[in-house]
């Protein structure tokens, strides 16, 4: 059974690769390290999209939704063993600032302070593709941070979030996604869920959000 399963599985990465142009090619293989986490998250997909060819019996024809989760399976797979065969040589890494700005096409990325728009700039994230929002994005949201705010201070605080989603909205303009990426800190997630009930935005929060590398913030732009 095991043999069949394998067998199922290598017909599946070829199906995923046929007819693909590679701007590299394969080399010969060097010393290296199995990850053992990316080569099991490959044949777990694999192993999901196996159940397609027995749910399309008897003509294999997938349609829609179907067709596109499919081949979602196969391109996860397909980068996880490009991964496995990166380690050892036989594909070039490729560079994950250029990676990093792929993923991020076309979003907008909201941060809660210099700081991480630094960070994300330096791993490749386009400086126009982020805004600093410095305020949150409703006065009871400040009022939640500081309960004991001054009304005066709050006027100033009212302008501030007038002039954020004035910047948000001309932003999206021409991006269409919206990402609130920082730490996981009490007013980030305000951002975080105000940003999410008024554009529709996905949050990123994590913890020590400067210490991740590369590939991590490319993981947690993905």
């Amino acid at each position: 059974m095991e043999r069949i399963r394998f067998e199922q599985a290598e017909k599946l990465i070829r199906k995923s690769c046929i007819n693909l142009k590679r701007e590299q090619g394969f080399r010969d293989a060097s010393d290296g390290v199995i990850d053992t986490g990316k080569l099991q998250e490959a044949m777990m997909e694999l192993i999901e999209a196996e159940e397609y060819i027995y749910t399309s019996l008897p003509t294999h024809e997938l349609r829609g939704e179907d067709a596109s989760e499919f081949c979602r399976r196969l391109i996860v797979a397909r980068e996880a063993i490009d991964h496995v065969l990166a380690d050892f040589g036989v594909l070039e890494r490729q560079d994950p600032a250029e990676r990093i700005k792929e993923a991020v096409r076309g979003k907008l990325i909201i941060v809660n302070n210099s700081s991480v728009k630094k960070l994300l700039v330096k791993a490749g994230v386009e400086s126009q593709n982020i805004l600093v929002a410095g305020a949150p994005l409703s006065v009871d949201d400040m009022k939640e941070i500081n309960p004991k705010i001054p009304e005066g201070a709050l006027r100033g605080i009212e302008k501030k979030i007038e002039h954020l989603r004035n910047d948000i909205e001309r932003k999206l303009d021409t991006l269409e996604d919206v990402l609130v990426v920082g730490e996981s800190d009490k007013s980030t997630e305000l951002l975080a869920a105000r940003a999410e009930e008024l554009y529709g935005a996905d949050s990123r929060l994590r913890e020590n959000i400067k210490d991740l590398t590369a590939e991590e913030i490319l993981e947690l732009l993905s």
